[in-house]
C-alpha cells in the first residue's frame, strides 16, 4: 500500500450527518434514474492501469470523468483504497477517476492534492470536475471530493459509508469547505457535436434536482 496521510479520511474524524445524507441520497437517486441506461451499456473498467480513451461525440472529457465517477456510487469506503475492486478512500477515489479518464496522475493524499492546479476560493466559481477540499478539524485539508455541478460533489466519506453524493449548499460539508482546485485543462471541457443520450440524461437529472430543491 502506498504511504498514507493518517488524517486523510481516518474513520474517527466524522460522525454521520443525517441531513446531508438525505440530500445526497435524493440527488444520487435522481442521477441513477437518468443514467441507468448509460451504466448498463458502458460498464466501469476494473483493470489497472486504465488506458485513457477519447470521449464519445457529444460528451466532453470532463463529462466522461463525471460519468465514470457516478458509476462508482455505492463502492465501499476503504482507508488506503485506490481501486473499485478493493474500495476507495477520499483521495483514492478522485485519483482513480482522474487517472482513468483524463490520464492525469494526482498526488496520493488530499493535503498534497490541495496544492495542485488553479486555486478556486469562491464555491460559486466551481465547475464540473474541480476538486473540492474540506477540513474536519484544525483548519487543514483532510478530505477531498469531485465537484459535479449544481452544488453537489462525489466523495468517499468514511469507514462504514459508500461512495456517495453530498451537497455544498448547506449543512456539514458547507461549513467545512475550504477551497477548490482546477486541475484539468480548459479544453477538456469542450463538448463534441450532437447531444447524446448521456448528456440529455444528465441535464434532465440536474434540472429535476434543482426544481425539487426549490420546493424543500
Amino acid at each position: 500500500m502506498e504511504p498514507q496521510d493518517p488524517t486523510d479520511s481516518a474513520p474517527s474524524l466524522l460522525a454521520p450527518q443525517a441531513a446531508d445524507d438525505r440530500d445526497g441520497l435524493r440527488f444520487e437517486a435522481l442521477y441513477l434514474r437518468g443514467m441507468r441506461s448509460v451504466f448498463d451499456s458502458a460498464p466501469v473498467a476494473m483493470a489497472a492501469p486504465v488506458v485513457e480513451e477519447a470521449a464519445p461525440k457529444g460528451e466532453s472529457r470532463i463529462q466522461r470523468m463525471i460519468n465514470r465517477g457516478l458509476a462508482l456510487l455505492g463502492t465501499p469506503y476503504r482507508w488506503g483504497g485506490t481501486t473499485p475492486e478493493h474500495g476507495f478512500d477520499c483521495s483514492g477515489l478522485v485519483g482513480y477517476v482522474y487517472r482513468s479518464t483524463l490520464g492525469i496522475e494526482l498526488p496520493r493524499i488530499s493535503r498534497d492534492m490541495a496544492n495542485v492546479g488553479e486555486l478556486i476560493r469562491d464555491r460559486s466559481d466551481l465547475r464540473q470536475g474541480d476538486l473540492v477540499f474540506f477540513s474536519r478539524r484544525g483548519g487543514r485539508v483532510d478530505h477531498v471530493g469531485l465537484y459535479l455541478g449544481e452544488g453537489k460533489f462525489l466523495h468517499a466519506p468514511r469507514t462504514g459509508k459508500d461512495v456517495e453524493i453530498s451537497t455544498l449548499a448547506t449543512g456539514y460539508w458547507s461549513n467545512h469547505f475550504l477551497k477548490g482546485r482546477r486541475v484539468a485543462p480548459a479544453d477538456m471541457a469542450d463538448v463534441a457535436p450532437a447531444g447524446t443520450s448521456e448528456e440529455m440524461a444528465v441535464a434532465k437529472v440536474v434540472e429535476t434536482s434543482s426544481a425539487e430543491a426549490k420546493t424543500l
